[in-house]
């Protein structure tokens, strides 16, 4: 998952476009924020993975055996020694997009490297953001959900209020989303660390008292649990899954650390914490097999530790919940940048880092969607079974992305890449099918909102194909045009015009529609395009592209990297460099807004016709989005059958 919170410095690696933060920041302070904001997710897996995993493992008696609690100690730690250290931490965190990670980054790079042919990974691409934005809305609702859960191991009269006081919290968290997550993000990496230390040492007790819980190293464990136990063994890996959640952020927050600051933190701080912590439940429930009612917080001697541990694991599963949801405003903007979603109003909430953002629209449908959740599903565990199909389909399609970057960017020959992703790929698609035995049992909650996701980025990518096309056969050649204005040119107006167009080969709408109005010409005309690259960011000294066409007609083209908001103003501004008197009091931007209509043969069905339409409708109007002054533009309506 992807996470746009700020920490001290985070956007240096974005900036120098080599994810090595550490150059420009500390070190340790880098190593620090990715504590807190990248292993969030991770770190709250202990609440819950363990205590579904033996529950799976156990089948109908409902008691642990010493076989099974050894063997999903043994699964989880090697899954987390396999799919997160080899995979994500070792190999993926190389496969960067000009310093930046992430299920879009990678397609970004992916479709790059092949070119015309890139159709597939397009769709792998909208397939993985679209499963992101399930595990957005699940995983507030499990984390927080499971970790006021805590409060019934303190006092069972708690037990009524754990639901209305996780809806509370997670109101209270969306609401403050509108303010910035600077502040907040200065604690989070010291609460995590403090939670991860926690976790540590609270385990080493148990695990003194029963020390034939370390045989679980031994992967042969692992292995003879699942090959004695057939279908629970299966079930059980699904559930096994749940301690691995939150590996992909460590791939997708790259741009925002660097990669040594992620795996110095994930070496020698995380993975040795988590490791220590689940041996330990497994210790105590070897010791008291009743404790898998809650082995997390019985390790905490009954009274003010486990109170204090509560408020303690609140606070983590809201940092876990805070880099999701970030998370998902960033998804957000690269897909609108890479032409996957319409415009969504943006704002920025730092001068400092361009970053942290916030999107009113998808704040308002992550907090209801969560809400309903929690009222829907009202435990952890019943969540639990929602959990882990986004998260491994996700995977999937990651490995599937990274096999065409080994092979076509670091160029490798086919079989070396397919040797080296093969085993990854493998895992991934057995924990796949082994999490979509839970389809039923809420399961499906995950699929269906990316299924809607996948319809409505689908649908808006092949509508505006579709209307591109058409807009091109109804336009006049921009060549033309001007040849004839500049023989036989109209009368002139002083100052200078603007006309935006997603077309530069023909003569803008609004062009059209004021010379056919206004009968006039401005002495200055510019024809802007604004064009999103497959790289996060571009060098400012590649942002503006200047052409003349003619003594009063000139093409202007502007480049923005998927992972930044355009602003129109401050990249004309570059153009006085090459040579463009650019002054903003005496230019009038002209955008042309279309009104959209059904025709009767568009290339789609009826029923996407109408989604296109109303998705296009909700769009932010273009000149907030591009950030052009709006006493400046002449907005020309026009009606467009598609």
């Amino acid at each position: 998952m992807t996470s746009d919170v700020a920490v001290p410095a985070p956007e240096t690696a974005a900036a120098n476009g080599h994810g090595d933060a550490h150059t420009t920041a500390g070190f340790g302070a880098l190593t620090l924020g990715s504590i807190g904001v990248v292993y969030g997710d991770i770190g709250t897996s202990p609440l819950y993975a363990f205590r579904e995993a033996v529950t799976a493992a156990s089948g109908a008696e409902g008691v642990p055996t010493t076989a099974a609690i050894l063997g999903v100690v043994s699964l989880i730690l090697w899954a987390l020694i396999v799919v997160v250290t080899l995979k994500y931490v070792v190999i993926l965190l190389r496969a960067d997009n000009n310093g930046e990670g992430g299920t879009l980054a990678l397609m970004a790079l992916a479709q790059r490297a092949v070119g015309t042919g890139g159709a597939t990974i397009v769709l792998l691409g909208i397939i993985s953001g679209a499963l992101f934005y399930g595990d957005a809305v699940i995983t507030p609702a499990l984390s927080v959900l499971s970790a006021i859960e805590g409060m019934k191991d303190v006092t069972l009269t708690f037990e009524p209020y754990i639901v209305p006081l996780t809806v509370v919290i997670l109101v209270v968290l969306f609401a403050v989303q509108s303010r910035g997550t600077a502040r907040v993000a200065a604690f989070f990496g010291p609460i995590m660390c403090v939670w991860f230390a926690v976790l540590a040492v609270v385990a080493i007790h148990p695990i003194i008292q029963q020390p034939q819980v370390l045989l679980a190293l031994n992967p042969l464990y692992a292995v003879s649990f699942m090959l004695h136990h057939g279908i629970i063994g299966f079930v059980t890996l699904g559930a096994v899954f749940l301690a691995v959640t939150g590996a992909e952020a460590l791939y997708a927050d790259l741009g925002h650390f660097g990669k040594r600051p992620i795996q110095t933190a994930w070496l020698f701080i995380v993975l040795p914490s988590l490791a220590l912590n689940y041996l330990g439940q497994g210790a105590l429930v070897l010791g008291e097999p009743a404790a898998i009612e809650s082995p997390f917080f019985q390790l905490f001697p009954q009274g003010w530790a486990r109170g204090g541990m509560v408020v303690l694991a609140t606070a983590a599963t809201v940092i876990a919940s805070q880099a999701v949801i970030t998370g998902a405003y960033s998804l957000t903007r690269q897909a609108i940048q890479l032409g996957l979603l319409p415009r969504f109003e943006i704002r920025h909430t730092s001068e400092a880092h361009s970053g942290q953002i916030f999107i009113p629209r998808i704040n308002q449908l992550l907090l209801v969607a969560v809400v309903l959740l929690v009222l829907l599903f009202r435990s952890s565990s019943a969540l639990a079974s929602a959990y882990g199909i986004s998260v491994t389909g996700t995977m999937v399609v990651t490995a599937m992305m990274g096999f065409v970057v080994i092979w076509k960017v670091w160029r490798w020959s086919p079989f070396a890449a397919a040797a080296l992703i093969a085993p990854f790929l493998f895992l991934d698609l057995t924990f796949l099918a082994a999490n979509l035995l839970k389809v039923f049992e809420g399961g499906w909650v995950p699929l269906a909102l990316g299924a809607l996701m996948i319809i409505l980025m689908y649908t808006w990518r092949r509508g505006s194909r579709l209307l591109f096309e058409k807009s091109r056969k109804l336009e006049f050649p921009l060549a033309d045009l001007v040849a004839m204005l500049e023989k036989r040119p109209p009368q002139r107006v002083p100052g200078t015009a603007v006309f935006l167009t997603s077309d530069p080969l023909s003569a803008p709408t609004a062009l059209m529609h004021s010379l056919k109005h206004y009968k006039v010409l401005h002495e200055k005309n510019v024809i802007l395009t604004i064009e999103t690259a497959q790289t996060p960011r571009i060098d400012p000294a590649e942002r503006v592209k200047l052409e003349a066409i003619s003594p009063t007609f000139s093409k202007v083209t502007l480049k923005f990297g998927f992972m930044e908001s355009p602003n129109v103003p401050k990249a004309l501004a570059i153009a006085r460099k090459l040579g463009w008197q650019f002054d903003i009091m005496s230019t009038s931007f002209f955008l042309s807004r279309r009104a959209l209509k059904p025709a009767a043969h568009s290339g789609m069905p009826r029923w996407q016709d109408r989604l296109f339409i109303s998705l296009s409708r909700s769009a932010n109007d273009a000149t907030d989005y591009f950030q052009i002054p709006s006493g400046r533009v002449v907005e020309v309506g026009t009606q467009v059958t598609i």
